[in-house]
């Protein structure tokens, strides 16, 4: 159990939070709710100790581990997924180095009655059982199979992480969480960069997973499906509902419509009291009864109502200059990594005021398209911009797009222009983005990833364009603000290219689709309902799936006629093939693993031998560390040996009908 007790939180005078405690329960799924800037990401970090609160504790017990999915990841360096991932056995690791460092030195050292040659040979000890109890030797098999489970392949491996989309790189991370295993999951926008396949992975995993989460997103079919608690943060309060993301909406407006009937109530109770009170508070025959009410107001516990944040951000585009007819053209279009294809052979026209939706699972090329079409990228063949065509770009992950030293005002004042520049302007558009006198001086690096998605799309709204490429708008934008934006794109009477997941947002919004899928891109006349209707299903998570489903059917039908083969023969061919070869593998893996335990055996005696010499083992101390070792290790292989050998022959009795 971890607990916050009464933290508080300011920044420059502003209140975060005030006095407010939350207890971590085990097997809790919190989902931690509230608008874009209210502190949420800023508590994660004070549980892990990244940010200390003004006052308050928090406490966590004595070896209780706590992992963190940040909101964005960025990689740098030359770091593999392999590499990247093996840091989950950071621990591990360390210990089999320092395993190491003191062998030699024991190797060196002569003086073995000091005290130090004692301490030594006791921090190996300690090591040892350590090593004993954490690594069961199978840390990059264990690491492999996660990674192959997240969607890799062996080939990615070597691959380096930078050379990878923002989801993948999410993935790497949560590779290491899953190895490491915490005992609290912290868990920033989850969902974010994440194409569904992933997401309804992720549903699957926190479902079992055997330790507590508390995680921030904007989802609700996420938070829906795996939350039991939701915990929501309102002007520096928080309210703690037992219940998942939908059933708290409804809870919450219960609990604010019975409080204001029960304020009203009051308010009304009070009012007849103290007009009592006021008539008759100078008669003699009523002042008594008249003092007794006023005593009675006195003690009375007023009712309040739970606070809420109405606000919203408010901005339409303005008004798009005309284009050419052809906005965007690609003719033969190719992006390839080195030996890796990532699309090839694309061909399609955008036409001025047409509204297209990229689509695809991660890593299929939406955002290298993009990327390419603003010239941040680099492909083959042809992608141009038609005549007179300017560009407003939002890119997926905004730290690379804004200046982490500049302050929020600053980054609108160096973007504008003309009228836009002055003061009072600057100003006017920060405050239709939810950015106060108190914003004004924050520098961008300590803003929370809605507010920097904001300041985004603020200084979006300084140029004119008349193409929008947008790229996960909705990733840090909390339910209002996604409201606002798609009723402004609606409202935009340019071209539209908007690259998302997210289908409620995409409704309404689009009329043609891209379908990024297997180095290909398929274009989809119709609106986003029109592309999901043609594979007859109702989600994006339907789609996502509907490749696995055939598969599954094909598997199906296949295993119908296996089933016949088996009723006529007993096995199929193919089964009986499959058997073969792991019989074949069984019988070199006995006659492997016989050697061993032998080379064991003969070691161990050798060892037992030596230790009967006081001389031998006075000079040696660290033989029976050495002994245990050999033994421990003989005892697994002798398990393995008998496993083998167990499956061996029931193989052979199969095969011999």
């Amino acid at each position: 159990m971890i607990s916050l007790n009464n933290i508080s939180v300011s920044f420059s005078g502003i209140v975060l939070f005030k006095d407010i405690s939350i207890v971590i329960n085990e097997r809790d799924r919190i989902g931690l709710v509230g608008k874009n800037g209210v502190g949420k990401s800023t508590l994660l970090k004070i549980i892990l100790g990244f940010q200390q609160p003004d006052s308050g504790v928090v406490i966590i017990p004595d070896g209780r581990k706590v992992g963190y999915l940040p909101q964005e990841m960025v990689f740098e360096g030359n770091q593999t997924i392999w590499s990247e991932t093996l840091k989950a056995f950071a621990e591990i690791n360390t210990l089999k180095k320092r395993d190491l460092e003191i062998q030699h030195e024991l190797t060196e050292r002569t003086d073995y009655e000091s005290d130090s040659y004692s301490a030594i040979i006791d921090e190996l000890g300690a090591i040892h059982m350590r090593l004993e109890m954490i690594d069961d030797g199978k840390t990059e098999q264990r690491a492999e199979l996660v990674l192959l489970g997240l969607g890799f392949n062996r080939t990615d491996f070597p691959r380096k992480i930078s050379e990878f989309s923002g989801g993948w790189q999410m993935r790497v991370e949560l590779a290491k969480l899953i190895l490491m295993q915490p005992d609290l999951l912290l868990l920033d926008e989850p969902t974010n960069h994440l194409d569904i396949d992933s997401i309804m992975w992720l549903e699957d995993f926190f479902k079992e997973y055997p330790g507590s989460i508390m995680m921030i997103s904007h989802d609700r079919m996420f938070l829906d499906n795996i939350t039991n608690r939701t915990v929501e943060i309102v002007k520096g309060k928080i309210y703690d509902y037992s219940v998942s993301y939908s059933k708290f909406f409804i809870l919450r407006q219960e609990r604010v419509d019975q409080q204001k009937a029960t304020f009203e109530n009051q308010q009304k109770y009070i009012n007849q009291q103290e007009r009592f009170i006021e008539r008759f508070k100078a008669k003699a025959s009523k002042a008594k009864q008249a003092q007794s009410k006023l005593k009675q107001l006195d003690k009375l516990e007023r009712v309040s109502i739970d606070e809420t944040d109405g606000s919203k951000i408010r901005f339409r585009f303005p008004p798009a200059p005309r284009s050419g007819d052809v906005v965007l053209k690609a003719r033969n279009s190719r992006k390839a990594y080195g030996d890796s294809t990532i699309f090839s052979g694309v061909d399609f026209d955008i036409f001025r005021g047409e509204r297209i939706a990229f689509v695809g699972r991660n890593g299929q090329g939406k955002s290298t398209m993009v990327k390419m079409v603003v010239g941040e990228e680099k492909g083959e063949g042809e992608l141009a911009i038609g005549h007179n065509v300017e560009v407003g770009y939002y890119a997926q992950i905004q730290e690379k797009t804004l200046n982490h030293e500049s302050t929020v005002e600053q980054i609108i004042e160096d973007a504008a222009t003309g009228d836009n520049a002055k003061i009072h302007k600057v100003r006017a558009l920060l405050g239709a983005f939810l950015f106060g006198p108190d914003d004004y001086e924050k520098k961008v690096k300590v803003l929370s990833g809605g507010e920097k998605s904001r300041l985004a799309l603020a200084k979006l709204l300084l140029k004119p364009s008349n193409l929008l490429i947008l790229d996960e708008p909705t990733n840090h934008l909390d339910i209002s603000a996604k409201e606002t934006l798609k009723e402004a794109l609606n409202s935009f009477d340019g071209t539209l290219i908007v690259v998302s997941h997210d289908r409620e947002f995409l409704q309404g919004l689009t009329d043609r689709t891209f379908e990024f899928k297997e180095g290909k891109v398929k274009e989809h006349i119709g609106t986003i309902d029109d592309f999901l209707a043609n594979y007859k299903i109702q989600s994006f998570r339907e789609f996502e799936g509907a490749k696995e489903k055939k598969q599954k059917e094909a598997e199906k039908a296949k295993a119908k006629v296996e089933l016949q083969a088996k009723a006529e023969t007993g096995l199929s061919n193919q089964e009986r093939k499959e058997k073969e070869k792991d019989w074949k593998r069984l019988k070199n893996t006995m006659s492997s693993l016989e050697q061993k335990i032998e080379e064991a055996e003969q070691s161990i005696a050798e060892m037992e031998e030596k230790m009967h010499d006081p001389e031998a083992a006075k000079k040696n101390p660290d033989m029976f560390y050495a002994h245990a070792d050999v033994q421990r290790k003989l005892d697994e292989l002798m398990k393995q040996w008998e496993e083998a050998g167990e499956e061996f022959s029931s193989l052979s009795t199969i095969l011999e009908r």
